[in-house]
């Protein structure tokens, strides 16, 4: 039986995208037929017709057909999920909870979470992309004993495999990566605000990601925006990389973080969310990188004080990079892992 895979239509490249596509192309190739079809849309808020237009696509489903919903169109649009639960059999994919978004207005916040809730609970199977945004979402809506045995089934990403960067070829360490839109959500200001203060140091950073750049103050000259990139231009990021970082202030899993520690790059981050779960350890118990409290400016500027600054930690860590890496699962297994969830 073929899934119908309902996503939002993409207006820029991110986690959330990357995820829909390679898991409906990983799925077809083991066998599991899915087909994508994409909504355009002010989604988690659509308007009155762009609700009608999801309504329409649920409406030429069979009886009993299985579709699988991303979680930024289906949760903020009960009324066209929910007449459909009884009918169809209909899962929720939720990349990030919708309150969760960096930024919103507290009324917003509420209301999006309350039309989160009524799709959630109405019968619909729980997908998380961790086990931290299962645990998460089945707690703060109430879906224990529905879906899994948290009431909502995990399925992490997939990574694929990848050389080994080349970084910057020496033992400094200064080439630093962030990957991530430009997004209050990334934390790039907490980001700057940490470097500058490690001015007399020898580093250079280049954010990759779409987004209007924002302030450096002091550190112009240091930092390099490439905007939204993909395939080899984005594997030319990693690959000069020493040490990726992530500031964000929410993050579900954080797959650019399994993408650099694939080619065995050390990772410095808010311990945030599912970032800790993406991060894991090496088969040995070493961590392949540092977490810092998230929203604190000063301990990630300590972190990457102490990478700069410390041969012995940085070989450390390489080496516990670059064991995880070998451990990373792949797409094939997040594909039959979703395919579990969904019952096929």
């Amino acid at each position: 039986m073929t899934v119908l895979f309902v996503v939002p239509e993409a207006s820029a490249p991110s986690g959330g995208h990357t995820y829909d596509r390679r898991i409906a192309r990983a799925m077809t190739a083991l066998g599991w037929p899915v087909r994508t079809v994409a909504v355009a849309g002010g989604w988690p808020r659509p308007a009155r017709e762009e609700l009608d237009g999801l309504a329409s696509v649920l409406d030429g489903e069979p009886d009993g057909a299985r579709v699988l919903v991303d979680g930024l169109v289906a949760c903020g649009a009960p009324e066209a999920v929910v007449p459909h639960a009884a009918r169809l059999r209909l899962a929720v994919l939720v990349h990030l909870p919708l309150a969760d978004e960096t930024g919103l207005a507290p009324e917003t916040a509420r209301e999006l979470d309350a039309r989160e809730r009524e799709v959630l609970r109405c019968g619909v199977r729980v997908v998380a992309t961790s086990g931290w945004a299962a645990r998460r979402l089945a707690a703060h809506h109430g879906l224990a004993g529905q879906g899994g045995r948290s009431g909502v089934e995990v399925v992490a990403p997939g990574v694929d495999p990848a050389p080994l960067a080349r970084g910057s070829g020496g033992a400094a360490g200064g080439r630093l990566a962030c990957v991530a839109s430009l997004t209050p959500r990334k934390g790039h200001d907490l980001l700057f605000e940490a470097l500058a203060g490690l001015r007399g140091l020898p580093w250079e950073c280049v954010c990759a990601g779409p987004g209007a750049p924002p302030p450096r103050p002091g550190i112009e000259d240091r930092v390099r925006f490439t905007g939204s990139v993909v395939g080899a231009e984005l594997a030319g990021v990693y690959d000069s990389a020493d040490l990726l970082v992530l500031a964000s202030r929410a993050e579900t899993y954080g797959m650019v973080v399994t993408e650099a520690l694939a080619r065995g790059v050390p990772v410095v981050a808010a311990g945030v969310g599912g970032v800790p779960e993406a991060l894991g350890r090496a088969s040995d118990g070493r961590v392949p990188g540092l977490l810092v409290p998230p929203g604190d400016a000063d301990a990630l500027g300590r972190a990457l004080r102490w990478w700069l600054t410390d041969p012995g930690l940085r070989k450390g860590l390489r080496e516990a990079a670059r064991s995880r890496r070998q451990e990373l699962a792949g797409w094939p297994d997040a594909a039959r892992a979703m395919a579990g969830a969904l019952g096929l």
